[in-house]
C-alpha cells in the first residue's frame, strides 16, 4: 500500500514563503513522477508542479517564477518551495505520485496553506 505523508503547510502572510515536503513509502515499483496539486474551496483540484525522476519539471503558469519543485528519488521525497505567496495560493495542497508501469496515481491526505493579507 503506497502511502504519502505531507508536511510544511501553515499560515503565512502575503509575500512570504513556505516549504512543503512529502515522503512516499510502500511502493514495490519505482515512482515515475512526483508532484503537487491544490484545491481551493469551491474549485477543482489543479496541478501546481510535477517532476519526473529524471528531473523534468512541469509548472502551472500561475506559479512559474515563484515555486520550485524538487525530488530526491533515493528517499522517495518531493518538496515544493513556495516564495512570494499570494492570497490566491490559499488551498489544500496534495502530494501526488505516479507509477507509470501500472498506470497508477496516489495521493496524500493534503496540507492546508493559508495566505493572509
Amino acid at each position: 500500500q503506497v502511502r504519502l505523508v505531507e508536511s510544511g503547510g501553515g499560515l503565512v502572510q502575503s509575500g512570504g514563503s513556505l516549504r512543503l515536503s512529502c515522503v512516499a513509502s510502500g511502493n514495490t515499483l519505482p515512482f515515475s513522477a512526483m508532484g503537487w496539486y491544490r484545491q481551493a474551496p469551491g474549485k477543482q483540484r489543479e496541478l501546481v508542479a510535477q517532476i519526473t525522476t529524471g528531473g523534468n519539471t512541469n509548472y502551472a503558469d500561475f506559479v512559474k517564477g515563484r515555486f520550485t519543485v524538487s525530488i530526491d528519488s533515493a528517499k522517495n521525497t518531493v518538496a515544493l518551495q513556495m516564495n512570494n505567496l499570494k492570497l490566491e495560493d490559499t488551498a489544500v495542497y496534495y502530494c501526488n505520485t505516479v507509477i507509470q508501469a501500472i498506470r497508477s496515481n496516489y495521493w496524500g491526505q493534503g496540507t492546508q496553506v493559508t495566505v493572509s493579507s
